[in-house]
Formats: C-alpha cells, sequence, structure tokens
C-alpha cells in the first residue's frame, strides 16, 4: 500500500526534515509546501501560526519507522501526522517509490 503522509512543521525546519527523511529512505519524495497559515485549538486556547506543510510519498511498510523518526525530529508536543493511503497512481511511479523506499545496495 502507497502513503500520502502530510505533516505540518515551522517552515525553518521544513527543508531539514525533508532531507533527513529522503536520505533516510523513510520517504521517496517529500514536497514542500509554504506559506501555510494554521488556525487550531491548543491547550484550551485558538492558536494561530504560520506553517509549511509536509506532502511525504511513502509505503506501509516504511510507515511506522517514518512516524517514529518524524517525532523524534518534530518540535511540536503532538505534531500533525496523518496517512493518507492511495491504490491508484502510475505503475511507473509505484516503481519508483519501491525502489526509493528499498536498502541502499552495497
Amino acid at each position: 500500500m502507497s502513503l500520502v503522509v502530510l505533516v505540518t512543521v515551522p517552515p525553518e525546519r521544513a527543508h531539514e526534515l525533508a532531507r533527513i527523511l529522503v536520505s533516510e529512505r523513510l520517504a521517496g519524495c517529500v514536497n514542500i509546501v509554504g506559506g501555510v497559515q494554521s488556525i487550531y485549538r491548543w491547550q484550551g486556547d485558538v492558536a494561530e501560526d504560520p506553517e509549511s506543510l509536509l506532502i511525504i510519498k511513502t509505503t506501509g511498510d516504511v510507515y511506522p519507522d517514518l512516524e517514529r523518526r518524524i517525532k523524534e525530529l518534530h518540535s511540536y508536543e503532538v505534531p500533525e501526522i496523518v496517512a493518507l493511503p492511495f491504490d491508484r497512481a502510475s505503475s511507473e511511479f509505484q516503481a519508483w517509490l519501491r525502489e526509493s523506499l528499498a536498502p541502499e545496495r552495497a
């Protein structure tokens, strides 16, 4: 199963997190969408912050390690990590994603 994982991050951390996730083969690709304004409830108050949205492409097999790593690296107490499965994508993209996540060969 392939997944798109959505994660919001402080804008100044977006590139670093994306690069780590791809380099560690937890994500085949991460798109960074800047200029996101989030309004949310936190500890009884309504808060508003600028954020970046990471759109992460991965697989269900890799997801537990991806989620663990995001939690290790993220600065938020409760990071937004939302995984959306997809089963329709070009066969070429699906093959590329599997190859991108495969362990490096010696």
